[in-house]
């Protein structure tokens, strides 16, 4: 059987990829991209070529603003593999994107595309701004315009952007209008997470966060626990955590801490999660919520719990605080919460860590559903779109707890060994154009 020491011991995929630190996430992305291509005894031309973006793309994005003053914006996409189809990754509006964090970001993509056995690769794209500084009209010619450059990248066959980090349905939309207008015809494929009157899906908004309950549930089930007899504690309380939070509630679950910008929230007890979302609704935040002790974010991880679910932001467990962590079970709601550094902690510990690639693939899962119901002109009930949903994450949370016990490695080394062999294998299948 392989153990983890030997693995992560070996030398053999060093070459690729800058020379970063090890708590950043294009760094953390590779180490556990080498374990997995070790594991796999990948060749090292197929690891050269699946750790190698297909396509960068960087454009300048001038722009009139309101004031009738010119300024210029950078753009970029990133495509990192499309093997097992169209390329699928968010954009994302930030004065901090760049283009190694879209790198890594759009590599990630094919790993939780593949994880969940979804047709697509992974891409990602951002624009260098601070969106609280541009109005309503200035944003809406920035997405037009970033379009307008990205028009031989994006199509529903080729590359299909969706929602990230400050952008929403109404960019969605902008950008769906404006690759339309210059096809000449409505293409409702080319994006996903659009409203519905556009072609969005029911219960996309909720997928992610759905999603996250699933595995976690069939993890529970794994280690004898009943979802009616644990404690959670979940980190942000966006769209992701709260939809989670609501969601274990539901299951019977004692929820004893949530948390946003304006800090955490206790209660020994549980929280009753249907009123701090009202509360979170009518205030815009969850500062000065009533009815639980404040304590901080950092707390908030170190609580003695069952179930842990952050759902916040990167890097929140690394190899300071790892040590404290008393949860059972860490869920990854958000993108990269644990450090690769912290990975080995966690695990000496006997902790389970369900990946961000897996437990936070509903919403790329939803996004395909989108797609495909975009593709048939036919739009499915909230209920068959939740089952299906549901089956989808329980399939992939079952493929990557095989690979786990087969191997005897973490589920978040079984995660990256399961997608890289599954576009691996169909890399080889295809082979090399040339």
């Amino acid at each position: 059987m392989t153990t983890n020491r030997k693995i992560q011991n070996s030398g053999f995929y060093k070459e690729p990829g800058p020379k970063l630190s090890s708590e950043s996430p294009f760094e953390s992305m590779m180490e556990r991209f080498r374990f997995a291509a070790d594991i796999l005894g990948l060749d090292k031309g197929l690891f050269k070529y699946l750790s190698s973006p297909v396509k960068q793309v960087i454009v300048s994005i001038p722009i009139v603003m309101d004031n009738g003053s010119i300024e210029v914006f950078e753009g970029y996409r990133v495509i990192h593999d499309n093997v097992l189809g169209p390329s699928k990754g968010g954009i994302r509006y930030s004065p901090d994107v760049n283009i190694e964090e879209v790198k890594a970001l759009a590599a990630w993509m094919t790993w939780k595309c593949a994880v969940v056995n979804v047709p697509f690769g992974g891409a990602k794209g951002g624009i260098r701004c601070n969106p609280k500084e541009l109005s309503l009209a200035e944003l809406e010619r920035l997405t037009r315009r970033y379009t307008a450059n990205l028009l031989d990248v994006f199509g529903p066959d080729q590359d299909i952007p969706a929602p990230d980090m400050n952008t929403n349905e109404q960019v969605m939309a902008w950008i769906m209008d404006t690759y339309s207008m210059n096809v000449q015809r409505t293409e409702t494929a080319v994006v996903t997470g659009k409203p519905i009157i556009l072609g969005g899906s029911q219960g996309r908004k909720e997928a992610t966060g759905r999603g996250v309950v699933t595995v976690t549930l069939s993890a529970l089930n794994k280690i004898g626990l009943l979802p009616n007899k644990v404690t959670v504690a979940v980190q942000g309380f966006g769209n992701v955590g709260s939809v989670s939070a609501q969601l274990m509630y539901e299951q019977g679950s004692t929820v004893i801490a949530i948390s946003d910008i304006s800090g955490g929230y206790y209660r020994k007890e549980g929280i009753d999660i249907p009123a701090a979302m009202a509360y979170t609704k009518e205030n815009g935040s969850l500062e000065g919520f009533p009815d639980a002790d404040p304590i901080t974010n950092e707390e908030l991880l170190e609580l003695e719990c069952d179930v842990l679910i952050p759902a916040a932001k990167e890097d929140q467990i690394s190899k300071h605080n790892a040590h404290k962590i008393k949860a059972k079970i860490i869920s990854e709601g958000a993108n990269g919460p644990v450090t690769a550094n912290a990975d080995l902690i966690l695990e000496q510990n006997g902790i389970m860590v369900i990946p961000d690639i897996l437990a936070n693939a509903g919403g790329v899962t939803v996004s395909y559903f989108e797609w495909v119901q975009d593709r048939q002109g036919y739009f499915w009930t909230e209920e068959r779109v939740n089952r299906r949903l549901n089956r989808l994450m329980k399939n992939a949370f079952d493929n990557v707890y095989n690979v786990s016990t087969h191997y005897n490695i973490t589920l978040r080394q079984a995660a990256y060994v399961y997608s890289i062999d599954r576009v691996a294998t169909t890399l080889k299948m295809r082979g090399i154009y040339a």
